[in-house]
């Protein structure tokens, strides 16, 4: 009784591979516009992200990152580091020792990589590594770069 019930499918998968195998094979035509850049998919230059930036999430804090887009600010003794960044897609994690929380954010920045919106949530509130917090939203906007200081100035 059990073989009536499966010769049915066995017949009909059967039939539908068949047929799938037999037609014709139909090539689709791929726009190279509608692919991604390369640059869109490799590791960018962090050297971008050194300078002083402004992290506006209702009140203003000043960030100072280095050539890697690492660095600190004052609020809650935190740091900010940087994962990487693929395109104008800034990823990375942040750490307040004083109030021992920590997270991550994710950043899409501008063209000219001057400003960018921003999402963070939180990866731990004190021993909880699964905190129910949401995170929030900010904007960075990039106000001084720093030069490279190990560059000695050329003659006039």
């Amino acid at each position: 009784m059990l073989l009536r019930y499966l010769v049915v499918p066995i017949l009909f998968a059967t039939t539908v591979l068949v047929a799938a195998c037999a037609g014709p094979v139909v090539h689709q035509t791929v726009s190279m516009d509608s692919l991604p850049s390369s640059n869109e998919s490799q590791p960018g230059d962090r050297r971008l992200l050194a300078g002083e930036w402004e992290y506006e999430d209702g009140v203003v804090v000043r960030l100072t990152l280095d050539e890697q887009g690492n660095g600190r600010y004052p609020w809650k003794d935190g740091r900010f580091g940087t994962r990487k960044l693929i395109g104008h897609i800034w990823h990375g994690m942040w750490v307040q020792k004083a109030n021992d929380r920590e997270g991550g954010f994710t950043i899409e920045l501008s063209p000219d990589f001057t400003e960018g919106k921003g999402r963070w949530w939180y990866s731990r509130i004190g021993a909880d590594r699964v905190p129910m917090h949401m995170g929030g939203t900010f904007h960075l906007s990039k106000k001084t770069a720093l030069l490279n200081r190990n560059k000695t100035p050329s003659a006039p």
